[in-house]
């Protein structure tokens, strides 16, 4: 996700709140951002989750497992 897509999503946060709304089109565009931001965010997480290894008390390493 860039930075960009990360200010507009600010940007219609911010205007959502005011008295004029966002009209149909904002808010679809928003909704559909935020879903990106979403997905981005659990995908960075599933690939740090997948690089971390425990290491047990005999000093073996283990992958942690999808559940």
């Amino acid at each position: 996700m860039t930075d960009e897509k990360i200010k507009r999503i600010n940007e219609l946060s911010r205007k959502s709140r005011t008295p004029e709304g966002l009209t149909e089109q904002e808010k679809a565009e928003q909704a559909a951002l935020r879903r990106e931001y979403i997905d981005s965010m659990k995908a960075s997480l599933r690939a740090q989750l997948d690089n971390t290894v425990i290491i047990d008390e005999y000093g073996h390493h283990k992958y942690l497992k999808k559940s």
